[in-house]
């Protein structure tokens, strides 16, 4: 369903509209999604720490030529909880909810969401053809070494201390916020914590809230590691993209999809990182959701 109209956060001289539905997934769960635009539908998958109000300006970019979908992934916003056991398989009955019900073709995932969007390409034949940005495949499990450290701060209540160990694990702050003391990264992130709770409006999924959800995309990535050859059979058109200031650690991933997959093709981003697909906040400055929009009017056209 496709009822409520809301408004998004354009300028006043151009506010554009989208609308809010739910699907139910093979398990009960309710999905729920952002509906933008019109015309061949397209699913973009978010990846950890975020959620569908991400994607806001990409999905708006992308409205006059695609109806885009851009659900809450299970555990977030608009949709209902992980459930268990939860693993990649609740994430593709998710996505094939979402296909079954809007008939759409066309899949983009993001880090985390490229896993979902890769495995969904693999088991779902209504896939006609995949985007991936930066696909969170890892190749080695220390990757993902951070989550017992981070479960236990987030058990005795410290969310931002089990932030920056997430941040520090992935090394998703660079050089910079590696040579910044950890004491000093746990203040920071406090007080961005709570000036996001200050001003953030009804429904909007904040920092805090996101912080438990890191958990499962942690047994995620965990899950997925290593798993490159069980892609190398996947048909589908595949389109993978990564910024050139990109994680470093996921380049060989990318590297080897592009080698390993049949119908490949890659382009790297100049001057993208991995945040390049999402809005630009005062978290991600690095994000250019234009440009990422531009290569996926391409591919999908």
């Amino acid at each position: 369903m496709n009822a409520t109209v809301m408004q998004s956060p354009a300028t006043a001289m151009e506010q554009k509209t989208f609308s809010l539905g739910t699907v139910s997934s093979g398990d009960g769960t309710p999905i729920g999604y952002r509906q933008f635009g019109q015309g061949p539908g397209l699913v973009v998958i978010h990846g950890a720490n975020l959620s569908s109000q991400h994607f806001m300006t990409l999905a708006e970019r992308l409205a006059d030529a695609f109806t885009v979908y851009v659900p809450d992934r299970r555990g977030r916003g608009l949709s209902g909880p992980f459930g268990e056991p939860y693993g990649i398989r609740k994430e593709v009955e998710d996505v094939e909810a979402l296909l079954q019900q809007t008939g759409a073709r066309y899949v983009f995932g993001i880090s985390s969401g490229g896993l979902i969007a890769l495995e969904a390409a693999l088991a779902l034949p209504a896939i006609r053809k995949v985007a991936l940005y930066e696909p969170a495949l890892l190749m080695d499990a220390k990757r993902t070494e951070w989550l017992a450290r981070y479960d236990e701060e987030m058990a005795r209540g410290k969310t931002a201390a089990a932030l920056v160990t997430c941040l520090k694990g992935l090394q998703l702050g660079g050089a910079v916020l590696n040579a910044i003391p950890r004491w000093l990264l746990e203040s920071m992130t406090n007080k961005m914590m709570a000036a996001e709770d200050k001003k953030a409006k009804a429904g909007d999924v904040t920092m805090r809230m996101l912080a438990p959800t890191l958990h499962y995309d942690g047994r995620l990535l965990a899950e997925m590691t290593g798993k490159l050859d069980r892609f190398k059979s996947l048909s589908t058109e595949t389109l993978l993209l990564g910024g050139s200031k990109g994680l470093p650690y996921l380049k060989p991933a990318l590297q080897a999809l592009e080698h390993a997959l049949p119908r490949a093709a890659r382009v790297e981003m100049p001057g993208l990182d991995h945040g390049g697909a999402c809005d630009v906040s005062n978290a991600n400055r690095g994000g250019k959701p234009e440009l990422v929009a531009q290569e996926l009017r391409r591919f999908f056209a």
